[in-house]
């Protein structure tokens, strides 16, 4: 009779092959996901150090930065080389005030009653590509239709149209009659009286309420206009609109959801009432005083200075017809007074952050920003770790955003020159990679 057992080893030896077969195949498996892009850069701005690296290779893998190499890397044949020899490489930019799903115009009033959701989703699809390809692959929506803009972060993050990574405030939180109440400056017939579903908050109570409504939408962060606006249907922009308790039940509830909080604030009282609330961001910030710089610096409060919407509603104020007469005084008075603000809060030290107010000021002119934080007094190189590193770190995304370092999700852009030397380069990006994927070319 035969022997129908297999002989042990012949067993060792099927295992032994079955085995090396196996690994033979995962190792083919991870050298095809893990195939490089070389990035090799003629000079570095890494948001990190205080001065650029000459002839760099970022080596990209799996949308992430897997080294930084001094000098060329040689490509293997399996390698991508993407040649930014005759540019300067810098982090992806980051912009923590946008309204992405609107842009200024001389009919923004009348389109309150004229458009509808859908309408304003196509615009910010417009809007979000024109922001990416400027250099700004992150972005902090402080206002816009909840359904709207959270429909357009996710279509984002899903990779169904090109953007920023959106951080979304939804609808923001205002008083009765405040800058942010959505009734505000409409005909009687059509004013009602809006509450904290719709973001509007006249006690403690309506404050809860109103963060954890935007919670229910999906927001990332909370928004608060603390005192009047320059273009609300309104008389005052500056006076203070919330007490202190309303807006420490803000910004307590918020963190219970993980949330921070951006207060918008053109007047003094008003931006104080924010910084004791405990509000991380200040938005415009106009008459700041001494005394506000001060109080910032004591409680690590960031100043997103905004001074492109500052500008752009000064000039616009001298044309007639643009702005309705109630807004026209106010843009006049408040935009030329940011810049100056700007220049003083820097020199005293308080913490600064990038942010432009786009929405208000035209989509993809971001830059310049830079341009005007500069000639008032701001390195180019901070201004650059202010738009990069700085608003990272506040929106909790440090640890993947914000710089050039091995692990770091691969947003990175580049600009032929060297904004160190001439900040407006920047307002001229050729190059832009977001997640490890490519958006535009030289």
């Amino acid at each position: 009779m035969h022997n129908l057992q297999p002989q042990p080893s012949r067993l060792r030896t099927l295992s032994a092959t079955a085995l090396a077969l196996l690994v033979g195949a995962c190792l083919l498996t991870s050298a095809v996901s893990a195939q490089r892009t070389l990035i090799h850069a003629g000079s570095l701005i890494d948001g990190v150090a205080n001065s650029a690296r000459e002839r760099v290779t970022l080596v990209i893998v799996e949308g992430r930065i897997s080294a930084v190499e001094s000098g060329y890397l040689r490509a293997e044949s399996s390698d991508t080389v993407i040649d930014l020899k005759e540019h300067t490489v810098l982090p992806g930019l980051m912009d923590m005030h946008v309204h992405l799903t609107s842009q200024s115009s001389p009919g923004t009033y009348l389109e309150r009653m004229s458009l509808n959701p859908p309408d304003y989703t196509i615009r910010g699809v417009k809007y979000a590509e024109t922001t990416l390809m400027s250099g700004f692959t992150t972005v902090r929506d402080l206002g816009s239709d909840p359904t709207v803009i959270i429909a357009l972060r996710n279509a984002i993050d899903a990779g169904l149209i090109s953007g920023p990574k959106i951080f979304a405030a939804t609808a923001s939180l205002a008083s009765t009659g405040g800058h942010g109440d959505p009734s505000n400056g409409l005909a009687a017939r059509f004013t009602t009286d809006p509450g904290p579903m719709q973001g509007v908050v006249n006690s403690v109570e309506d404050a809860k309420k109103a963060v954890r409504q935007r919670y229910k939408e999906g927001a990332d962060v909370i928004k608060i206009t603390a005192t009047g606006g320059v273009l609300s249907l309104a008389k005052n922009g500056q006076n203070p609109q919330f007490t202190v308790e309303e807006i420490r039940a803000i910004v307590d509830t918020a963190s219970d959801y993980g949330f921070h909080v951006a207060a918008h604030a053109h007047g003094t009282d008003g931006i104080k009432r924010a910084i004791l609330g405990g509000v991380k961001t200040i938005e415009h910030g106009t008459f700041m005083d001494a005394e506000a710089f001060e109080m910032m610096k004591e409680h690590d409060t960031y100043f997103v200075p905004t001074i492109s919407a500052g500008r752009f509603v000064a000039d616009k104020a001298k044309i007639p017809g643009y702005f309705p007469e109630i807004i026209r005084p106010k843009a006049a008075a408040i935009g030329p007074v940011i810049q100056e603000t700007f220049s003083a809060a820097f020199k005293a030290g308080v913490p600064i952050a990038f942010g432009t107010d786009c929405g208000v000021c035209p989509h993809g002119d971001n830059a310049k920003e830079f341009e005007y934080m500069v000639e008032a007094g701001m390195p180019p190189m901070a201004a650059i770790q202010s738009a990069t590193r700085t608003n990272a770190e506040i929106l909790g995304i440090g640890d993947s955003h914000g710089t050039l370092e091995t692990g770091k999700v691969a947003d990175l852009i580049a600009v032929d020159g060297d904004p160190i030397a001439d900040i407006k380069e920047l307002q001229d990006v050729d190059f832009v990679m977001k997640d490890g994927q490519v958006h535009l070319r030289p």
